[in-house]
């Protein structure tokens, strides 16, 4: 990791030049300079500073040239932050480490200067698959929630996550999601397997959101947002439930909407949906053209695994939504590579999954992205129902070390360079080939972030504004390009 991040002083005394060279909307400085950040297959580069490039005035494009064109007067949605889930499971393995393991762990994630500045986390309300057995917060049967305490989150969850916060300090946001209310409060009674919430606990089930953001502000962790269940459509072997639109619509405006407005907690962020892209647009549609559910609602989570069935990602869903409802927020909630096989941690394809999804995710208008379980053991797990799955990041328990897979690079090659508060510029690639994503930075840099998933290196030019230079990109690669 030392040879990964050299770079980072030596970034910000080349960035400093440039950035004087910049105004609000328009490069116009010749002697403005680009930093490259290069990640490629077969190489040893992993987020490495590559070289520097000099901007020169732009010519016109030609239809022979392979280019990459931002427009920094184009301005769009502004980050909240790019981060990853403390599981149960994360911190079961983070607590089985040693000391300078975990503290290697903990600055490969969330340092802003020797890794890759997560600042964004999601936990899950009780249980999760990604847990060693199933739980809650209550004995069974208790509606008014009189024995609530989250003592098994004291175990190791609250511990990684105090070591988090004394990285991330103040700009940590953190947010919770349900995978299942308690098996009294359902039509199955059971966790698993789905099943649906009883209207007669729907009360007690809202009342359970908020004891539990009042005992994790009482640990010293404040609560950015909710959401308000896990994959609402997904009959599951492990911890669901399900909620039709009109369900949630209703449990949101009659229930969880006015206990959080009367506990004091109109200010955290409610999202509704937190599944798939394929039905996100309905869901929208029912739950946001309800004037007094959408004025509880911040925004919707979405994950992406509607290609389990081999389909393609639907990104232009996220674009229908947010036409629609410009005023809420798009957020991405939850993705893994799934169905862990050890032989494929260094499974190129992975990192290029993340890539893909980043890209287009953020150019349809998303403005925060959250991965899912930051670090699993060797075998993808704990997972108490055989359900294991890859993270950027695997512990070698037996070696008492960590294993860095090319997804974690990818990853850092937007939440490196590209911070909380940054505005998403207009971008547009002239070969499918290329994609690209652009942003500016409160500090004023512009950082476009360019994927190549072919199997040769690509010539190509880099146009900002008024400026423009000649770049090359190696085959399955990722670059980070800093001005």
């Amino acid at each position: 990791m030392k040879q990964l991040f050299l770079w980072s002083r030596a970034w910000m005394l080349i960035a400093g030049s440039s950035l004087a060279a910049l105004s609000s909307t328009q490069v116009t400085a010749q002697q403005a300079t680009v930093q490259i950040f290069t990640t490629a297959k077969g190489t040893d580069l992993r987020l490495s500073l590559t070289g520097t490039a000099a901007m020169r005035p732009a010519d016109q494009a030609l239809e022979s040239d392979v280019s990459i064109f931002v427009y920094p007067e184009l301005t769009f949605q502004q980050l909240h932050g790019i981060g990853g889930a403390v599981t149960d499971a994360s911190a079961e393995v983070f607590a089985k480490l040693s000391a300078p393991v975990q503290e290697q762990l903990i600055n490969a994630y969330f340092d802003t200067e020797d890794g890759i500045g997560y600042n964004l986390v999601r936990v899950p309300i009780h249980s999760s698959d990604f847990s060693s057995e199933s739980f809650t917060y209550v004995e069974e049967g208790d509606a008014d929630l009189s024995t609530f305490n989250i003592a098994h989150d004291r175990r190791y969850r609250l511990p990684m996550l105090q070591r988090v916060q004394e990285k991330v300090g103040k700009g940590m946001l953190l947010y919770a999601s349900p995978w299942s209310p308690p098996p009294f409060m359902k039509s199955n009674g059971s966790m698993l397997q789905g099943g649906s919430l009883l209207p007669e606990f729907a009360e007690s089930w809202a009342q359970y959101y908020v004891r539990f953001i009042q005992e994790y502000e009482q640990e010293g962790f404040p609560v950015w947002g909710i959401t308000i269940q896990n994959e609402p459509m997904a009959v599951q072997r492990w911890e669901s439930c399900i909620y039709t639109a009109a369900e949630e619509r209703d449990f949101l405006k009659y229930h969880l909407g006015p206990a959080m407005h009367k506990a004091g907690y109109a200010d955290k962020k409610i999202i509704v949906w937190d599944h798939n892209r394929d039905l996100i647009f309905q869901r929208a549609g029912i739950i946001f053209n309800d004037p007094i559910a959408a004025a509880y609602a911040w925004g919707i989570g979405f994950h992406w695994y509607e290609t389990w069935a081999g389909g393609e990602p639907m990104f232009g869903n996220l674009r229908r939504v947010k036409e629609a409802f410009p005023d809420k927020e798009l957020i991405f909630t939850e993705g893994c590579v799934e169905r862990f096989d050890r032989e494929k941690l260094q499974y190129w394809p992975n990192a290029e999954r993340y890539g893909r999804s980043m890209i287009n995710d953020f150019n349809e208008g998303t403005s925060a992205w959250t991965d899912w379980n930051i670090l699993l053991d060797e075998n993808g797990g704990p997972n108490h129902v055989g359900n294991f799955c890859f993270a950027p990041i695997h512990a070698d328990l037996a070696g008492d070390s960590i294993i860095y897979t090319p997804s974690y690079y990818y990853i850092g090659h937007f939440s490196k360079f590209i911070r909380p508060g940054a505005t998403r510029l207009g971008s547009s690639s002239s070969r499918s080939h290329l994609m690209a994503t652009s942003f500016r930075n409160t500090d004023g840099s512009i950082v476009t972030v360019v994927m190549n998933a072919t199997d040769q290196p690509v010539n190509y030019q880099l146009y900002i504004g008024g400026v423009m230079t000649d770049l090359v990109i190696p085959a399955r690669a990722m670059q980070s390009l800093v001005l």
